[in-house]
């Protein structure tokens, strides 16, 4: 089997990802395009800088520290703590910092995690430690978005069929679970549906598709629609399309980070979600699930560019930098260790662009 291996922009010179320049440590400071590059010789994204980096690693370092031997994580390192959930964040946390399955100094961590996943691939499809996951189908999505990461700068052909594998199965348990409405709720086959939930499935099955798999357009063609029917005058999502209620700003950023990842940037829905969004979260603001909604909505601006996303990361990050823990780590939304830093550090990495499905 023949597949495009897909690398991340680290290994794209003059790509978004961080630049090494040789030979320049003893010319001191310069500037290419009005951006610094310290004696060091090392380009920073935009908006990022050596406190950021710093952050970077030490919260890295937190995870490799705290992955189980399995090659799982868990939620406030309990034996109930959604390990497929955490372990696909936590994976996909260090793929952002730039390493890959096969390379980077965290590939034997990554590579340990797709591998804790693959195990946990059940006949139906569904990729679930069921006894530890009240609600499966939001780490079924998470495993979906990480091992397609995986698959799509995966060389060795072995593990290539072996994820193909655990992804087709994937694929199809999500597409049989989408409720009639055009959603997904907690567990698969219960015919209901919620927004949060369908957002980590179409965010997976985009992966999918990036990475060359095939995903029945009808699918994530009915997704969409399900997001616009649950939209509300004021641009903002409601908790889903069967329900009356009020916009969630939350569940609104989300929206906009699957919209804009369907190139749906001029939308009309799409430009009222990011109004509402903007009126509604700063980096300091979420209204309850702060780490949920900054993750979203800092995927959403990042896709969005321009000056709302420069104000915003310098923001975010200094709010994140300051919530740091000494061991590199932050709490998230009440949830524990592990998701915290898992989103801190994907929100960190926007800039650096390592991943397909957050590039622009």
């Amino acid at each position: 089997m023949s597949m495009k291996i897909r690398l991340p922009s680290i290994f794209l010179l003059g790509g978004c990802g961080v630049l090494f320049l040789a030979g320049t440590s003893g010319l001191g400071a310069q500037e290419i395009d009005g951006i610094k590059i310290p004696k060091s010789g090392k380009l920073y994204p935009r908006g990022v800088n050596a406190r950021i980096e710093r952050a970077i690693r030490k919260g890295a370092e937190f995870l490799v520290r705290t992955q189980n031997r399995d090659g799982s994580w868990r939620a406030n390192g309990s034996s109930n703590g959604y390990p497929v959930a955490m372990t696909s964040l936590a994976g996909f946390a260090l793929m952002a910092t730039g390493s890959t399955p096969m390379r980077g100094p965290y590939a034997p961590n990554i590579r340990k995690a797709a591998d804790f996943l693959m195990r946990h691939s059940l006949k139906s499809g569904l990729i679930s430690v069921l006894q530890e996951e009240e609600r499966p189908m939001y780490g079924h999505g998470f495993a979906m978005l990480f091992l397609a990461e995986v698959y799509g700068m995966e060389v060795d052909l072995k593990m290539q069929r072996k994820l193909r594998r655990v992804l087709d199965k994937a694929i199809r348990l999500t597409a049989k679970s989408q409720s009639s409405y055009g959603g997904w709720n907690y567990a698969p086959g219960d015919n209901y549906d919620e927004g949060s939930v369908t957002v980590t499935q179409v965010q997976g099955l985009r992966a999918c598709r990036n990475a060359g798999i095939n995903v029945p357009k009808k699918v994530i063609q009915n997704a969409i629609k399900y997001i616009a029917d649950s939209a509300n005058e004021d641009g903002g999502i409601r908790y889903g399309a069967r329900f009356r209620g009020p916009s969630r700003p939350a569940i609104t950023a989300a929206a906009c980070a699957v919209l804009y990842n369907a190139g749906k940037y001029d939308d009309k829905m799409a430009i009222k979600a990011m109004k509402y969004a903007q009126s509604h979260l700063s980096p300091t603001r979420s209204g309850g699930f702060h780490f949920y909604a900054q993750l979203y909505f800092s995927e959403a601006l990042y896709q969005k560019g321009g000056k709302d996303w420069d104000r915003y990361y310098k923001e975010i990050s200094e709010y994140m930098l300051k919530r740091q823990s000494s061991k590199g780590s932050w709490q998230g939304d009440g949830v524990g260790l592990t998701y915290g830093t898992a989103i801190a550090l994907i929100i960190l990495n926007l800039p650096y662009a390592h991943l397909p499905i957050l590039q622009r």
